[in-house]
């Protein structure tokens, strides 16, 4: 079996070279890292959750219309995807004040924002990731306005739909980061969603209790990071209920890879 190509590792994922030319494979790593890496974990079992909730989610989008880089998953922790050249930002939706803006507006965790609020910062580990505007974003050259206008109308579009997906479960979609690609095809190019969504990169509360169900969990050393994101993958239909002994990992539903 010939070694596979790497084409680029992150804190939580690896990129190898697709079988087939314009595409990737997305391989989900068990780490978890918090604070730009200065906090760092193995969570045995979370990539394989990670790539079936976020299978699950960039299925369902696909279904509604919105364009993204998921081709099918291939195995319990690795999917296909189509290469596309990633713009250097972090697109964060808020829907309720948490985490960095609580904390920079000295907010109320847990307050309801007037209306979602989208936020960019730049992709760049060395500088903690800073945020941006759209002056920055189109001094620098990372995305033109048009592309911008793109980017923000499917990040709201997104959200409206995973405030409905999870509210549907029992859950409420607190906040959450994306990022976009652009894909060419042929002469044209059009922005695509990449990357995941998961529990890794959204804030998702239990609607009755605001029990935290995400990396949370992790940041904030509340214990139980695995069994909450089995909890997320359980509501949205992915993993089973029957019971396994400790130490088993994950039990996920048998299905077709899409």
């Amino acid at each position: 079996m010939n070694k596979r190509r790497r084409v680029y590792e992150g804190k939580a994922k690896v990129l190898y070279e697709g079988p087939e030319p314009g595409t990737l494979i997305q391989h989900f790593k068990d780490d978890a890292t918090a604070f730009n890496n200065k906090k760092h974990a193995l969570i045995e079992g979370k990539g394989v959750l990670n790539n079936r909730i976020s299978e699950h989610i960039f299925v369902k989008l696909g279904e509604i219309g919105v364009p993204t880089h998921f081709v099918r998953r291939l195995n319990m922790r690795e999917q296909l995807i189509r290469e596309v050249e990633i713009i250097p930002l972090e697109v964060v939706v808020r829907n309720v004040a948490a985490g960095s803006l609580a904390q920079r507006l000295g907010l109320e965790e847990g307050k309801a924002l007037p209306r979602s609020i989208i936020e960019f910062y730049y992709k760049n580990d060395g500088l903690g990731d800073p945020m941006v505007c759209e002056e920055h974003i189109t001094a620098f050259g990372w995305a033109n306005p048009p592309e911008i206008d793109e980017i923000m109308a499917l990040a709201l579009r997104i959200n409206d739909f995973l405030v409905g997906l999870f509210c549907g479960i029992g859950i409420r979609l607190v906040d959450f980061k994306v990022e976009f690609g652009r894909l060419w095809e042929n002469e044209q190019m059009r922005i695509v969603l990449a990357d995941e969504i998961s529990p890794d990169c959204c804030r998702l509360w239990d609607a009755a209790t605001s029990d935290k169900l995400d990396k949370d969990r992790f940041r904030r050393d509340l214990g139980g990071v695995l069994e909450a994101y089995q909890e997320v993958a359980r509501r949205l239909g992915v993993l089973t209920e029957n019971p396994r002994p400790k130490g088993s990992g994950p039990v996920l539903v048998s299905s077709k890879p899409h």
